[in-house]
């Protein structure tokens, strides 16, 4: 995933839900303590969100083939709990899943993310289970006995959506999709649900076939498709994704169902959103268990921003354990990563947060090729 940080602040307020109410954390009458109720679930996003920009890509799906490498080291490092931050699309739900945090926080400079999150926050709260879950995302029948199909491996689900048509009431469930994800705020316009309408149509229409896309270039073949990142192992050769199992899968409907995974509209390298992100964990007691970048920080600095990350980063509340995942994607540089995985295009990298802070505070990094190869944790 590659995201355009020095693009242009669009001068809308439309960049946020529905600011109004304190932004402070409910909870619901008929739930658990620390979940977040609905007026303060849609506060929070207007409260921590800046005005949105531009970014080349759809971005509906990770072109991260490698993204799964990390999950044996966050269960070594005993990364667990606490808030996550990542930035882009459902790629975050495989390291939630994994991490299981009490509360998430996905960033990212497109508004058009914020919109595609909640289109994922209905499908997880109009499915009972994995086979649900998918069958809505791409408008396919659900199987009739969609019980017996939680013991089933992902490479199962996966051949049922491959060989099952599109429901004829496709257009329905993604209005209705649609419907659900508008009634998170009514700040959101007739606009918005045209857009989550169409990243709806564009999963039902392409099937596990769909592939992140640039604006303007060609696709590139090494992209994957949807099929593969949901079929893609860790190091050890596990199926760990969020829908490898009900048990992920019932991780993350937990965590939507209660309203604690909260889109945010924000670049890293902003005034506002990822430095209130961290005032509100710190508000909460809690601490970063896990930050995903992707390659964000290349784009940081390219601009000018990248000090201002650094320091929205020095004030996040953390632990020794608490982790930076980065993306590197060694063809846009012509060097090849000593982490890199033969048959891979990028390179998942892990770094304590303390440790970026600390060699920031010690003459900072040279280049981004010195931010990726310096003290890189070993995934093996």
């Amino acid at each position: 995933m590659r995201f355009l940080l020095f693009a242009v602040w669009l001068l809308s307020t439309a960049a946020c839900l529905d600011p109004r109410g304190a932004g402070t954390i409910a909870t619901r009458a008929d739930s658990a303590p620390g979940d977040i109720s609905d007026s303060a679930f849609a506060a929070l996003v207007g409260r921590l969100s800046e005005p949105g920009g531009y970014f080349d890509t759809d971005n509906l799906i990770s072109n991260e083939t490698s993204y799964l490498h990390v999950m044996g080291k966050l269960q070594k490092l005993g990364v667990s709990g606490g808030a996550y931050i990542g930035v882009g699309p459902d790629q975050n739900f495989s390291y939630m899943a994994q991490v299981r945090p009490s509360i998430a926080f996905i960033i990212d400079i497109r508004r058009d993310n914020l919109l595609q999150q909640l289109m994922f926050k209905s499908l997880f709260e109009l499915s009972d289970s994995r086979i649900e879950y998918l069958c809505l995302l791409f408008a396919r029948p659900v199987p009739g006995d969609a019980a017996a199909w939680e013991a089933r491996g992902i490479q199962d689900l996966v051949d049922y959506i491959d060989s099952t048509a599109a429901s004829p009431k496709a257009l329905e469930i993604t209005n209705r999709v649609a419907r659900r994800a508008m009634g998170f705020s009514a700040s959101l316009s007739e606009v918005d649900l045209e857009t989550i309408r169409s990243f709806h149509m564009a999963f039902v229409r392409d099937g596990m076939g769909l592939r992140f896309r640039s604006h303007g270039r060609m696709p590139r073949p090494y992209y994957p498709t949807y099929r593969q990142l949901l079929l893609e192992t860790d190091l050890d050769g596990n199926q760990a994704g969020y829908l490898a199992s009900e048990e992920g899968f019932r991780t993350l409907k937990s965590l939507q169902d209660s309203n604690r995974v909260i889109p945010v509209v924000g670049d890293l390298g902003g005034d506002h959103a990822l430095a209130a992100i961290g005032e509100l964990i710190g508000e909460r007691g809690e601490y970063v268990s896990a930050f995903y970048t992707s390659n964000v920080e290349f784009y940081l600095m390219r601009g000018v921003s990248f000090n201002r990350y650094v320091a929205n980063v020095q004030q996040l509340p953390i632990q020794p354990n608490s982790v930076i995942i980065r993306s590197y994607f060694g063809r846009n540089f012509g060097y090849a990563h000593p982490r890199a995985i033969p048959g891979y295009y990028s390179v998942q990298l892990l770094q304590t947060i303390e440790s970026f802070v600390g060699d920031a505070q010690t003459g900072g990094y040279r280049s981004y090729l010195d931010l990726v190869t310096r003290n890189a944790i070993e995934l093996n």
